[in-house]
């Protein structure tokens, strides 16, 4: 079992950055490949970034490419997600997810946080 808690959340203008953390419990943490996802209003959850247990694989969405970096600390349970040059379309809830599979799919994932809002101004 893996609880997550998301937390970096908040209102940011247009072009500013915001770093999303995501702590895990649980010591089997470092076996997940571990996601980010993104809601919004009226929208379907949908892939924003993954990355492996070692760190050795990233993936991301279209819309994250070049903008955003996921990364992990094992030792501290914690994801990370660096979003720079944040757009209004970037506004959603933002949840993260622990899967064995791991993959752009939501089914692909067993776990999940209770999200953190992100709402980005024009």
């Amino acid at each position: 079992q893996v609880h997550m808690v998301e937390s970096g959340g908040g209102l940011v203008q247009a072009g500013g950055s915001l770093r999303l953390s995501c702590v895990a419990s649980g010591r089997t943490f470092a076996t997940y490949i571990m996601g980010w996802f993104r809601q919004a209003p009226g929208k379907e959850r949908e892939f924003v970034a993954l990355i492996t247990w070692s760190s050795s694989s990233t993936d991301y969405a279209d819309s994250a490419k070049g903008r955003f970096t996921i990364s992990r600390d094992n030792a501290k349970n914690t994801v990370y997600l660096q979003m720079n040059s944040l757009k209004p379309e970037d506004t959603a809830v933002y949840y993260c997810a622990a899967g064995i599979i791991g993959g752009p799919r939501l089914r692909d994932y067993d776990y999940w946080g209770q999200g953190t809002q992100v709402t980005v101004s024009s």
